[in-house]
């Protein structure tokens, strides 16, 4: 089924629909972030995930185990130089693009049932939402949210339980798009339904097949 998940009511819309953020709604461009995050301190993209990513820093943001202040102060101590959160906006700007058909089929479904965000990310992207994807918040008001919020992330089951919850939706009731099958996987086994994203005319064709654009 494309990735589909019938673990959705049959013959329901619906009533939460939640979406990745990072090479679902927006084009994620990790290399280039993470040269940039180097270029200062005269090291490679390769250095800086090994640094920042496989040691552990930018996982321990994703749950939330650093403060934004920690989170900062450690990457800047892996490499070498001082990184604010000035320097944090900026890398992640310039990483993050709009996908303008995957942003348009978002607010057709937000015009026929509720929709939530939920990124594996740190509470920095929590508080700067409004300055990296500014386009998105229309279409999601106040449901953007980071997996630091719950201490947990993708594809831990209890993440997308308590994100339910906290809607006031029961599982059965949401699906979750996501580009990470894993994460789908996730999805499903607490019990939502779920898309495993690859191509914007294939969640179209998914989205009309539950009635929601």
């Amino acid at each position: 089924m494309n990735g589909e998940s019938p673990n959705t009511a049959a013959g329901r819309r619906p009533r939460l629909v939640i979406f990745d953020m990072d090479d679902v709604l927006v084009r994620y461009l990790t290399e280039e972030r993470r040269a940039a995050m180097g270029a200062p301190a005269g090291l490679t993209a390769e250095q800086v995930a090994e640094r920042v990513w496989d040691s552990g820093i930018e996982d321990a943001g994703d749950i939330g185990a650093l403060t934004p202040e920690a989170y900062l102060a450690a990457i800047g101590e892996a490499l070498g130089i001082p990184f604010s959160r000035a320097d944090w906006l900026r890398t992640r700007r310039l990483a993050t693009l709009e996908d303008a058909a995957a942003t348009a089929l978002a607010r057709a479904v937000g015009a026929r049932t509720r929709v939530a965000l939920l990124t594996n990310n740190g509470l920095l992207m929590k508080q700067h939402f409004d300055d990296i994807v500014p386009w998105l918040r229309p279409i999601f008001g106040p449901a953007m949210h980071v997996a630091a919020e719950f201490r947990t992330k993708k594809p831990d089951p209890d993440i997308f339980r308590r994100l339910v919850a906290l809607h006031g939706v029961a599982p059965e009731d949401a699906v979750m798009i996501d580009d990470k099958p894993g994460h789908v996987a996730g999805a499903r086994a607490a019990g939502l339904g779920g898309h495993h994203f690859r191509a914007t005319d294939e969640l179209a064709a998914y989205l009309g097949s539950l009635d929601l654009i």
